[in-house]
């Protein structure tokens, strides 16, 4: 109240009116830089179908009037002869609405981000929404962290002890749920990174299945024999992971053999009807079919194919089908499929002495 007696008697209501005029045409311009931004980005957005400006106008849109107060009183004030004590007052009144302010800007801009990202994602991914909402919750705790911060210090406290203070809390608590923050950074990793989504049929060492969720923790798989697997975020990120879901096409190398008995001119053949069979099919690519070696027990040919098409059901349709095609075209040619066999020389026994 001293202050206030001060000031009031070191001036007098002329200046006080100018003071007043200031504050007012202040709080004037800032409602119609307000109201023009909002309705120009507003105008921008439902023309286009950037991103950008909609965040850009609902951050806008987020503006309150009433903490830019203290910047208007602190721009009137300028005409005004006041104690140095009240002057410092009111320049922290009019930093602390604008870091406050801001806050709520940056608030807007984290929720309205999320919130296209999260749209996007509910038809497709829907199981990341929980760790896109926990990514959001963490950032918005870190800018009111910082505005309290800075909005301590404005009031005169000492915040270097509480920064270090923190600190060593922050230490402590790290610590003691390292292994909780692990999961929780790996699921964000998982979230941002994608090496594999809901969907994705992939295998973690000698474990496979499908993922049905990937969580704030854990990451679930439902396996080929029904059963569930539940994998820890940071562990399954420390292994190899192979996504057959992600592959473009599948290479396919499989062997035929046939007996020793099968005469020159048929085996130079098979390569011909080994890729015959492979082309019936209008969903593979063929590679190479060649005489690879001689085996124990047969003659065996080589051959390599693509399936344009990563699903493994249809893979085997495929393989059902030049299997079927080469037995047909080998029976037809009096070509004999081999099989393991043995033949023993038996050498007679010497005469009797």
């Amino acid at each position: 109240m001293r202050l206030l007696y001060q000031a009031w008697r070191d001036n007098d209501l002329q200046a006080f009116a100018i003071a007043l005029g200031i504050a007012v045409a202040v709080m004037i311009v800032l409602a119609l830089a307000r109201f023009i931004v909002r309705r120009v980005l507003a105008a921008v957005a439902r023309r286009t179908d950037m991103v950008l400006d909609d965040i850009g106008a609902r951050v806008v849109a987020g503006t309150k009037l009433w903490l830019l107060v203290p910047v208007a009183l602190n721009a009137g004030s300028s005409a005004l002869e006041l104690p140095a004590r009240l002057e410092t007052i009111l320049s922290a009144l009019a930093l602390l609405g604008l870091v406050l302010q801001a806050g709520l800007w940056a608030t807007h801009f984290i929720s309205s981000w999320l919130e296209t990202k999260t749209r996007a994602r509910e038809s497709t991914d829907g199981d990341t929404l929980t760790a896109l909402s926990l990514l959001g919750f963490s950032a918005r705790v870190v800018v009111w962290a910082v505005v309290l911060l800075v909005a301590l210090d404005q009031m005169g406290f000492n915040i270097t002890a509480l920064v270090a203070g923190l600190g060593v809390g922050g230490v402590a608590v790290a610590l003691a749920v390292q292994n909780i923050l692990g999961d929780l950074f790996a699921s964000l990793s998982i979230v941002l990174d994608k090496p594999f989504v809901v969907g994705d049929f992939i295998v973690v060492d000698s474990l496979r299945g499908t993922v049905e969720r990937v969580g704030v923790k854990t990451t679930r798989l439902r396996s080929l024999d029904g059963e569930l697997l539940v994998f820890s975020n940071a562990d399954l990120l420390k292994s190899r992971i192979r996504n057959f879901k992600r592959m473009n096409d599948r290479r396919i190398a499989f062997t035929v053999g046939v007996t020793y008995e099968t005469p020159p001119e048929k085996l130079s053949r098979i390569p011909l009807v080994l890729r015959a069979a492979v082309e019936a099919s209008t969903r593979t690519r063929f590679d190479r079919a060649h005489f690879k070696e001689f085996g124990d027990s047969a003659l065996v040919f080589e051959v390599v194919y693509f399936v344009l098409d990563p699903d493994f059901n249809t893979y085997m349709d495929i393989q059902q089908e030049i299997n079927f095609a080469i037995l047909e075209e080998f029976l037809r040619d009096g070509i004999a499929i081999a099989y393991p066999t043995r033949t023993l020389h038996v050498v007679g026994a010497p005469a009797a002495a």
